[in-house]
């Protein structure tokens, strides 16, 4: 994350409205459904109606969803409404290079990486180069099928291990 830790609650609540407020980075709660509870969230950034094109980032999970079912869950329900309902045609995913857990993410998401801007910005006083992956409309229905394969019930055994990974499903779904 781009911010330095949070000197008191005040700041922190003063962070969390801003991006309350924001409409580009677009920010969405993540929500536990038995629970209600706020567990993350993630964000569209980056808008561009005109060449439909959107990102999606400022992930933050929290311990309760990191690496769950619903981690996954909430990034196929972003996908979907990008495509589907915003009718995008690109879709998204940067991260700092350096930040090895992201990037093994966007590719078992299915996401394609497509290279390395070396030293896109500042972060925190050092040089960041970003790594670029996209996931595109053309490649969304395999992308989905990869997804919905991965998330029916069915591909987990009783102590909720998964029978086939996504990685792999999108590798069949080509």
């Amino acid at each position: 994350m781009f911010e330095d830790p949070f000197q008191n609650r005040a700041s922190f609540e003063a962070y969390l409205q801003r991006k309350e407020e924001s409409q580009d980075p677009l920010y969405y709660s993540i929500v536990e459904n038995a629970s209600g509870d706020a567990i993350g969230w993630a964000a569209y950034m980056r808008m561009e109606p005109l060449h439909r094109v959107i990102e999606v980032g400022s992930i933050m999970f929290s311990p309760r969803i990191q690496r769950t079912v619903g981690a996954t869950e909430a990034m196929y329900i972003m996908a979907k409404h990008a495509f589907e309902d915003m009718n995008y045609r690109r879709y998204e995913w940067k991260c700092d290079a350096l930040n090895m857990p992201s990037r093994r993410a966007a590719l078992r998401l299915g996401f394609t990486y497509e290279g390395l801007f070396r030293q896109h910005m500042v972060v925190k006083g050092r040089n960041r180069d970003t790594a670029w992956y996209a996931m595109l409309d053309s490649e969304w229905p395999a992308r989905k099928r990869a997804f919905e394969q991965w998330l029916d019930p069915a591909n987990f055994d009783a102590t909720g291990k998964q029978r086939i990974s996504l990685s792999e499903l999108n590798h069949v779904n080509l």
